[in-house]
C-alpha cells in the first residue's frame, strides 16, 4: 500500500499496527458482549456462577481488548518506534486485568455461596460456618492472587530481576530481618487459614473474650470485630483466637441455656416459683419449650440460692429470656411472699454481770 510522502516514516511503520488494533478492539467488543449474554443465559438458574458473571464483568471488558492488543504487537515489526515500551505497557495492563477478573471471580463465588447460606433463620449454624470459611478464604486467596499479580508485573523489568540476582548473596541476612518484621503479618495469614478450616470461632458466635460479652461482627484478613452488647467493637487480632483461650457459647449449637441466679429465704416454699416460671416461659416468644426448673445450688448461712434454667434458640433471645425471668419472679415474691426475701438474723444474749447489777433475775437463753 502506498501512503503519502509527507507522513513520517515512524508513523508509516505504525499504521498497519494501529489497524489491526482497532480491528482487534472491534472484535473484541463483539465478542464480550456476545460471550455476556450467554453467560447470562447459562446461568439464570446458577446463582453463584450468576454471581460470578456479575463480578468479572468490568475486568473482562478490559481484559479481551487487551488480549488482541497484545497479540498484535507480538508481530509487529521491530524496528517500529517505542515497541518495546508500548508492548511492555500492555503487557502490565494485561496482567493487572488479568489479576482483577481472578480476584473479582473468587469474591463472586464467595457472594454467591454467602447469598445460598442466609444467616437469618434460627437454627443458623450450618450457614455462619459455611459464611465464615467462605469469607476467610475468599480473601486470603484474593491476597494470594494480587501478590502473584504484581510479581509477576515485576517481572515483566529486566533490571528486576538484575536486582533480585544481586541481592541473592545478602538474602540471609534480609530474610531474617524481613522475617522478624514480617512475623505479625504472617502469624495472622496463618491464623486466618487455621480459623477458615477449623473455625474455632464463626460469624454471629457468641462469645467472651478480654471479659467481654459479645457477638463476632465481622471476620478480616488481620483481625475480628466482636459487638459488646452496649454497641462497642472490640478488635482482636487473628492469632489471638489460635493463642488464647476464650468462651464459645454457641460453638456446636445456636441453642443455649440461660440461667438466673436468685437469693430467697429459708422458708420460701419452691412450688410457686417453679409454677410462676412455667408461666413466665410460656408467656414468653423468647422461650423454645426445652427447659424450664428450678434448683437449689447453694445453702448459705442467711439464704438459700436458687438457680433457674431456661432455654432459647439463640443468644439475642437468651439474654431477653433471662430479663424477664428475673423480674417475673422477682414482681411474684415481691406481690405474694415478700416477707420471705433474704433478711439478716441476730440472736442478742444480755451478758450475765449486767442482768446481776440491775437486779434483775437470770433468765437462761433469753434473747431478743
Amino acid at each position: 500500500m502506498n501512503y503519502p510522502v509527507w507522513l513520517p516514516p515512524a508513523l508509516v511503520i505504525w499504521l498497519p499496527v494501529l489497524g489491526s488494533i482497532f480491528v482487534g478492539m472491534l472484535a473484541a467488543s463483539l465478542l464480550f458482549r456476545l460471550g455476556e449474554r450467554v453467560l447470562r443465559r447459562a446461568t439464570r438458574d446458577a446463582p453463584i456462577a450468576a454471581s460470578v458473571t456479575v463480578t468479572i464483568r468490568r475486568p473482562a471488558k478490559w481484559l479481551l481488548p487487551l488480549l488482541f492488543v497484545n497479540l498484535v504487537l507480538q508481530g509487529a515489526p521491530e524496528d517500529a518506534l517505542w515497541l518495546a515500551g508500548v508492548q511492555r505497557l500492555t503487557a502490565l495492563l494485561l496482567i493487572t486485568s488479568l489479576t482483577w477478573l481472578v480476584s473479582n471471580a473468587i469474591r463472586g463465588v464467595a457472594k454467591g455461596v454467602i447469598a445460598a447460606n442466609p444467616t437469618g433463620i434460627a437454627d443458623n449454624l450450618a450457614a455462619r460456618r459455611i459464611q465464615t470459611q467462605t469469607r476467610v478464604l475468599a480473601r486470603t486467596l484474593q491476597g494470594l492472587v494480587v501478590l502473584i499479580g504484581l510479581a509477576m508485573m515485576l517481572m515483566t523489568f529486566p533490571a528486576a530481576r538484575q536486582i533480585g540476582a544481586s541481592l541473592l548473596a545478602s538474602a540471609g541476612v534480609v530474610g531474617i530481618v524481613a522475617g522478624f518484621a514480617a512475623r505479625p503479618v504472617l502469624g495472622n495469614l496463618i491464623a486466618g487459614l487455621q480459623i477458615g478450616l477449623s473455625q474455632p470461632i464463626r460469624l454471629d458466635d457468641v462469645v467472651i473474650v478480654e471479659n467481654e460479652w459479645g457477638i463476632i461482627e465481622e471476620i478480616t484478613g488481620t483481625y475480628v470485630v466482636v459487638r459488646i452488647w452496649d454497641q462497642r467493637r472490640l478488635i482482636v487480632p487473628l492469632q489471638y483466637w489460635i493463642e488464647k483461650p476464650f468462651q464459645n457459647w454457641t460453638r456446636s449449637s445456636s441453642e443455649l441455656i440461660g440461667t438466673v441466679f436468685l437469693w430467697v429465704d429459708y422458708r420460701m416454699p419452691l412450688a410457686p416459683l417453679r409454677t410462676e416460671l412455667q408461666r413466665i416461659c410460656e408467656a414468653s416468644v423468647h422461650w423454645d419449650q426445652r427447659l424450664a426448673m428450678i434448683q437449689v445450688t447453694e445453702a448459705g448461712p442467711q439464704a438459700m440460692q436458687l438457680r433457674c434454667l431456661v432455654t432459647s434458640a439463640s443468644a439475642s433471645a437468651s439474654w431477653d429470656l433471662r430479663c424477664e425471668v428475673r423480674e417475673g419472679l422477682l414482681d411474684f415474691m415481691q406481690r405474694e411472699y415478700a416477707t420471705f426475701l433474704p433478711r439478716q438474723r441476730a440472736e442478742v444474749t444480755l451478758d450475765p454481770s449486767e442482768n446481776q447489777q440491775e437486779g434483775k433475775p437470770l433468765q437462761p437463753g433469753s434473747s431478743s
